[in-house]
């Protein structure tokens, strides 16, 4: 049965279908980058709140910004704004139908209509999800990029904008304009400090703009840190048939993801916000022990699995972990070089969170794929293992197995696994990558070049030489032996 609104009471009645009134939802929160990630987590999170009676001053605006959100436009506007969320264990499927989210918006094809979304007075939060290299972050400097392509466009063309700063910032000057106070503006994306960074790097993009508004928004504009993680593999054609066959529901773009959701939020919110505490949110004064402890442990853990797992042949997460090789080296860089630099988190056990993550990467109904993990590198590396590297540095402490996951990045960018397979790269600046993988072959310091990844880690031996021995092994010896090698 086609997924729609009208449709939605004669789903079968194992499949949980949205309780309260959608057609009263005021879309007070536009969310930039309606990807499965979003629509798996925060979008589920209000789903349940709007489950209880007095939330219906709360919904969701979806917008894509980019090309290839015209898919996710057809999709969404075809089923009213409906999609299925299948949760994925051992334990089996669940399925159940999300309504959080009202009206969808693509940008590329109604510009104005954004705008005028985020500039209406009735907009109080605007969320996104962008990616980790969404936000022209020099990551040598930690400073703003004012040199991307995408900045020079929107500077240029200040009345045109084509990414998520450029709507912003024309979006604020419009409230500016009218008198309106800011919308609070929630990063939801793997950063550490994801609100602080949001805020240095819109402002430095905002001043480069117009000097006024950027003192206006520095003043009065409020950018909340949180921590977000559940594992949400990309869409497929499986999840298509799986919830056609399992369930009898024909959807054009569901979701898939695992049980385990976490959501820490900073509570900074002048403009109001959901009660997100109700449904299993915590609100805290402090979210950067949290943000530390997942993204040096789990994601940094992933990026570990996932180019070393492709090298070897590997196309989910689950068949990587069972690998004993990639177990042992993603346990070990936790246990010895991650966690000796981690405070305690209230709270949170860290053995048992750590046993969890195990868990979590080795799940085989989820089917996480190493190429998603994968993607953006060049934003990920610096964001999930450099900082590790740099403090473990700092102390005298052991960084073989994070500079072993670097390497493995290297060798990735090659382009081909030991038997010649195709590795696919998805990444911003994947034509340099890949030029400059391939000039030094087993030779890392043409990538240990870039500054603007490796900063000062450019002229640190200790960081350079465990890199450049770890790829020479790559290359000499073969992912199998290097990675046994590397777990000695």
């Amino acid at each position: 049965m086609a997924l729609n609104q009208a449709n939605l009471a004669q789903l079968p009645a194992n499949v949980a279908v949205p309780a309260y009134a959608r057609e009263t939802l005021v879309a007070s929160i536009v969310h930039i980058g309606v990807g499965g990630f979003f629509r798996a987590h925060q979008a589920v999170y209000l789903d349940d709140l709007l489950a209880l009676p007095g939330n219906e001053q709360w919904g969701y605006c979806g917008v894509g910004l980019l090309p290839t959100d015209a898919a996710m436009r057809d999709a969404m506007r075809a089923q009213d704004g409906l999609y299925a969320v299948v949760e994925r264990s051992a334990a089996g499927d669940s399925a159940r139908i999300i309504g959080s989210v009202g009206e969808y918006l693509y940008a590329p094809d109604e510009p104005q209509a954004v705008l005028e979304k985020l500039a209406d007075p009735g907009t109080r939060i605007v969320a996104l999800t962008i990616t980790e290299g969404g936000y022209y972050v020099n990551q040598g400097t930690g400073e703003f990029d004012a040199d991307h392509a995408d900045i020079v466009h929107e500077l240029a063309h200040p009345d045109a904008p084509r990414c998520s700063f450029g709507y912003l910032a024309a979006a604020l000057a419009l409230r500016h304009r009218r008198g309106l106070a800011p919308f609070t503006i929630m990063s939801c994306d793997n950063l550490q400090n994801n609100g602080d960074v949001t805020r240095k790097m819109l402002l430095a993009f905002v001043a480069l703009r117009d000097g006024e508004l950027a003192r206006w928004l520095a003043t009065h504009g409020s950018f909340p840190n949180s921590m977000v993680d559940r594992i949400t593999p990309a869409t497929t054609d499986e999840h298509r048939a799986l919830l056609r066959d399992s369930f009898g529901i024909v959807d054009a773009w569901p979701v898939v993801c695992e049980p385990f959701r976490q959501w820490v939020i900073e509570d900074e919110f002048p403009q109001g916000r959901p009660a997100w505490e109700k449904v299993g949110a915590q609100m805290t004064r402090d979210v950067l022990p949290y943000e530390k402890m997942k993204l040096r442990l789990l994601n940094a853990s992933h990026q570990a699995l996932c180019y070393i797992g492709m090298q070897l042949g590997y196309t989910f997460a689950h068949e990587a972990m069972l690998d004993p090789g990639i177990r042992l080296l993603v346990r070990r860089m936790m246990d010895d070089e991650v966690t000796p630099l981690l405070d305690s988190v209230e709270g949170i056990d860290l053995e048992r969170y750590k046993a969890t993550l195990i868990e979590r990467f080795s799940n085989p109904a989820v089917r996480d794929q190493l190429a998603r993990i994968g993607t953006e590198g060049s934003a990920r590396i610096p964001k999930f293992v450099l900082p590790s590297v740099r403090e473990a540095l700092a102390r005298g402490s052991a960084i073989k197995l994070l500079a072993f996951t670097v390497a493995c990045w290297f060798r990735y960018l090659e382009g081909h696994d030991e038997q010649g397979r195709e590795m696919p790269l998805n990444d911003p600046y994947a034509a340099r990558l890949r030029a400059l993988a391939l000039q030094g072959g087993s030779d890392a310091a043409p990538l240990l070049s870039l500054r603007e990844l490796f900063g000062d880690l450019c002229d640190t031996p200790a960081f350079t030489q465990a890199v450049g021995e770890a790829l020479a092994s790559l290359y000499g010896l073969g992912a199998r032996a290097a990675l046994e090698q590397s777990v000695a």
